[in-house]
């Protein structure tokens, strides 16, 4: 087709438009970061505008009686403060450069800590209990191994079922240990630095294990952690150490699957870091070598699942996020090497998510989650009255709606499990930063299930015998019925002033032998 002169021209002027307002549409659509609030002068409507505005770019908008007012000003802000260009000095905030326009200006800022200064609460009210806690044994008996010399820093128990083997790690010594049916302790191998996770791989009739060696335990970017694949079988477990990832920020979890169906076990591995993190995927080749790509861009991965969610005959993932942008997200296989996001439920950054199941709570053929929150070490380091256990149900599609709630102060794990063989789902916690002067009993609560949705709290009082970090649950005695394992974390992440250790400092684990009726 051929166009006269004078229609080109036109053509021309036409496009030019047409790209013009498309350019147009395109930038009215980003942050204008350079462009400041007007101010109306009205305290509580400026602020609410100028938080939503200003303190949403990074995560989901926290509500203000979260937190109390001293905690908002002395820390929260004082933390945030650097995130919109404005500086902290001797308790004075002020715009380092008043020529920059990005992040907010100094006036701004100080009509958002004006907000939070006269309409924050002065404390938290805590909240009322769906069963005040019964303080019992319920059916499980006490079982403990010999002390350790030293204070015991477990840092990760983990249940091989396919050899029925029990390991640990500790954060101090850097050692793996394994455990016999006796709970006696034999140390297998040296770690680069606290091991927090162990996952397992049948590899051509080796018992193969996979160690998060989390480099930094306390939350800080300092991306020294590594993946340390061993031989578990092997008469020199050391020997066998081999390195498949490092420099990785803070890495929690791994996961094995074969993701890209290629008939090899790659390793998925969630790097929580602290303002930088992220999920990876680590692709094995065929010479036993392992490339990694970033899955999921998100700081604070403290969990995944694997998964068909979509029930397309390829692995996919859900991943629960704890800092920033704190959420459940479910990353679906393309199947071209890649994942798709999509992001479920969104939680404010002061839950501090910790742990994560999908299980089918109500019966109805569809896997309802399981979630807790109440990693209590960021910024705002004291008791929250929404820390707990929490159920979400799936109504299908993975749409959840929240359906019960028990308030547990630094709940930091829930597994879910028929643990009294009745046919419903019983649920176990930990609280590894739980009141620990007032209400030591929260530490570990076993939440009997009599009807749906209907739980009864039993305070099973095993706080004297260690500070709780981690839990695994296992057949040890071989019983037909899940035991439960509790790793002891007896010193350090003080959050609670003038704490001193009530609690075994000596003990590595216990175990809670389950002999629970119906």
């Amino acid at each position: 087709m051929h166009f006269k002169p004078k229609y080109l021209a036109t053509t021309y002027l036409l496009l030019f438009i047409v790209l013009l307002s498309f350019a147009t549409l395109i930038y009215g659509c980003k942050p204008k970061t350079g462009q400041y609030y007007k101010l109306t002068g009205n305290v509580k409507l400026d602020g609410e505008n100028l938080v939503q505005l200003k303190c949403t770019r990074c995560h989901a908008l926290t509500p203000i009686n979260a937190l109390p007012k001293n905690v908002w000003i002395n820390h929260v802000l004082v933390s945030m403060a650097p995130m919109l260009k404005i500086s902290t000095y001797g308790g004075q905030f002020f715009k380092q450069d008043a020529k920059d326009t990005t992040g907010a200006s100094i006036v701004e800022w100080l009509a958002i800590v004006n907000y939070y200064k006269k309409f924050a609460p002065d404390t938290l009210l805590p909240v009322r209990k769906p069963a005040p806690l019964v303080e019992d044994w319920t059916g499980f008996t006490l079982k403990k191994p010999l002390p350790f010399n030293s204070t015991s820093f477990t840092t990760a128990i983990n249940y091989n079922p396919a050899t029925r083997k029990l390991y640990s790690a500790d954060a101090v010594n850097e050692k793996l240990y394994s455990w016999d049916s006796n709970l006696k302790a034999d140390s297998l191998a040296s770690l680069p630095s606290a091991g927090v996770d162990i996952s397992f791989d049948k590899e051509a009739g080796s018992n193969i294990g996979f160690v998060s060696a989390i480099g930094r335990m306390a939350p800080v970017d300092f991306p020294n952690g590594k993946i340390v694949k061993l031989d578990l079988d092997a008469k020199d477990v050391n020997a066998s150490e081999t390195y498949i990832a490092s420099d990785l920020p803070r890495p929690v979890q791994t996961i094995v699957g074969d993701f890209n169906k290629d008939g090899l076990n790659d390793i998925v591995v969630c790097g929580q870091g602290d303002k930088k993190g992220g999920v990876y995927l680590l692709v094995q080749n065929k010479d036993k070598t392992y490339t990694q790509q970033s899955i999921l861009n998100k700081a604070g991965s403290v969990q995944a699942l694997k998964g068909d969610f979509n029930k397309d005959g390829w692995l996919d993932l859900m991943v629960l996020t704890g800092t920033g942008d704190e959420g459940l997200w479910l990353l679906l296989n393309d199947q071209k090497g890649g994942f798709t996001t999509r992001k479920l439920l969104t939680f404010p950054p002061t839950n501090s998510s910790t742990s994560f199941q999908l299980v089918d709570m109500d019966h109805d053929g569809n896997l309802d989650l399981v979630y807790t929150c109440g990693y209590n070490y960021h910024d705002s380091r004291i008791l929250k009255p929404y820390h707990g256990l929490y159920i979400f149900t799936n109504a299908g599609n993975w749409s959840f709606k929240q359906k019960y709630f028990y308030p547990i102060n630094g709940c930091t794990k829930a597994i879910a499990a028929d643990f009294d063989g009745d046919g419903d789902v019983d649920i176990a916690t930990i609280a590894f930063f739980a009141d620990m002067q007032n209400t030591p009993q929260e530490e570990f609560i076993y939440f009997e299930q009599n009807k749906p949705f209907d739980f009864k709290p039993h305070a099973v009082p095993v706080s004297k015998y260690g500070r709780w970090m981690c839990m695994e649950t296992a057949d040890l005695n071989n019983d037909g019925k899940l035991d439960i394992i509790l790793g002891n974390y007896a010193d350090g992440f003080k959050f609670i002033h003038g704490l001193q250790p009530q609690w075994d400092r000596n003990l590595p684990l216990i175990v809670l032998e389950n002999h629970t009726k119906k």
